[in-house]
């Protein structure tokens, strides 16, 4: 036989090898479907009929359902947000474990195919003189051998490995879009903190102009003897404290830009500014149906994967109990002269069926049987808190939403009757029924309900933007 024709035979054999992966019938073919352990079943779970903040399903077109530049319309959030999905890093990182996992995939996939190897070696090697029957001599030695072997997954284990990889690599997707999801909905709770810091900005600018007016105009009452050093003093104490409050103010806007700066992916830099506070909208935020919540959330899709890779990694801890049985072929040559090892003299040639398993370690194998069936345990139970703890933080922003709205309204209100208040005192000052001091009391209240009402107006587009989170959101790329 000639190497050409071992060449054959190897190749027929690795056909061979690859022939049962198409599932054979008939017997042959239910043990090749064999796969000890459980087969994955979604656990049951509670999910509500209503709760509490939910719409009527006829008003449920789902607001998680808008791409994210349809639910603010500030180009400079929108801008925004591009930058941070081109240029986080933590969003780089998540897609590089992403490719790994991928790759893990075909790493486990690649066991249930026949494995070819090929080896060679040449070797120089001398025996001493004995007697002159038996003189010194050297020995030269090359060899190349082809070998293929392949692992029979009677049982279903590097089904099950693959499967555990498959899963794991789904997990590491969701994950992905979880920091998708919470990256997005970071840059746009920042950036409206920002615009909140820049309306309490506004506001502690407007009021130390207006403690500083105040303060000159005591100083003058009090220097022409029509007025206290108690009116100078106090009017000095404001306007210090309104000096006081910008540059605190200021503190945090740049701290804040730097924040949404490492967002995305770039150097700390000024933040470029869209719609002002107090002219943003918020849009009508529909919750949609709870079994979307199922369907839409990251991080419940993620631990689904997980549960999946756990309940296979079972199944691979019952095959561990099982024989492996397997098929290997080796062909090659050997020859004192590096030319003949291709020829047919000195041929070595082995085919061979092989069959192992475990008797006795210790319990090595029940205990990681009983320590994966715990895992898979575990992540049955983290599932089923993850969905608790959506429904719950849905309806969080839900009520947020409606007690916020009221909230606003009051303190609308409230600004109001305290500029009213403002104006009523300067009335009177002006007309000599009262002193300024009652002017004075009227601002002191009037700035700080201002400065709260931004607060609110900033919750209320927070809130917004943790619904859409809470649920899930469409927060993609156009």
């Amino acid at each position: 036989m000639t190497w050409s024709r071992h060449i054959a035979l190897a190749a027929v054999l690795l056909a061979g090898g690859c022939a049962p992966i198409s599932e054979p019938q008939g017997f042959l073919g239910r043990l090749w479907r064999l796969e000890v352990g459980p087969h994955y079943e979604r656990p049951p779970v509670e999910t509500p009929d209503d709760f509490r903040g939910r719409i009527t399903p006829e008003d449920a077109a789902s607001f998680a359902d808008l791409p994210w530049w349809e639910v603010f319309g500030d180009s400079a959030l929108q801008q925004l947000v591009r930058e941070a999905l081109d240029g986080n890093y933590d969003l780089q990182s998540a897609i590089a474990r992403i490719e790994q996992r991928r790759a893990q995939v075909g790493v486990a996939a690649s066991a249930l195919y026949p494995q070819a190897r090929y080896q060679g070696q040449a070797s120089r090697f001398g025996t001493p003189e004995i007697s002159s029957i038996v003189p010194e001599e050297t020995f030269n030695v090359f060899f190349g051998i082809l070998s293929v072997s392949w692992e029979i997954d009677l049982w279903g284990r590097i089904r099950r490995s693959t499967e555990v990889a498959r899963a794991q690599f789904l997990a590491s997707e969701e994950a992905r879009r979880g920091i998708v999801v919470t990256l997005v909905s970071d840059v746009a709770t920042s950036y409206f903190q920002l615009l909140e810091l820049d309306r309490e900005l506004a506001i502690a600018h407007e009021s130390e102009e207006t403690y500083a007016g105040t303060h000159e105009m005591f100083q003058e009452r009090y220097l022409g003897g029509t007025d206290s050093k108690i009116s100078v003093s106090r009017a000095e104490a404001n306007r210090q404290q309104s000096v006081g409050q910008i540059a605190a103010l200021e503190r945090q806007i740049a701290q804040q830009e730097n924040a949404i700066s490492v967002l995305l992916g770039a150097n700390p830099s000024p933040i470029e500014r869209g719609i002002p506070l107090v002219a943003q909208t918020s849009p009508p935020t529909p919750s949609g149906l709870t079994t979307d919540l199922l369907r839409r959330r990251p991080d419940i899709r993620q631990n689904e994967q997980n549960m999946i890779a756990a309940n296979s990694a079972v199944g691979v801890a019952v095959a561990n109990f099982f024989p492996t049985i397997g098929l290997s072929a080796l062909y090659g040559g050997a020859s004192p002269q590096i030319g003949n090892v291709l020829k047919d003299s000195a041929s070595l040639w082995n085919i061979a069926a092989n069959m192992s398993g475990p008797i006795f370690q210790g319990g090595n194998l029940i205990q990681s049987y009983r320590a994966q069936k715990a895992y898979w345990d575990q992540t049955i139970a983290d599932y089923r808190g993850t969905i608790v703890q959506a429904f719950r933080e849905v309806a969080d922003a839900l009520a947020a939403q409606a007690k916020l709205a009221q909230q606003r309204t009051a303190q609308e209100a409230q600004v109001g009757a305290l500029r009213e208040a403002v104006d009523l005192s300067l009335a009177r000052y002006e007309t000599g029924l009262t002193n300024y001091i009652e002017v004075m009391e009227a601002l002191q209240l009037l700035y700080p309900a201002e400065s709260a009402l931004a607060q609110t107006q900033r919750d209320q587009l927070v809130a917004v933007v943790n619904l859409y989170k809470a649920l899930g959101g469409g927060w993609q790329t156009p």
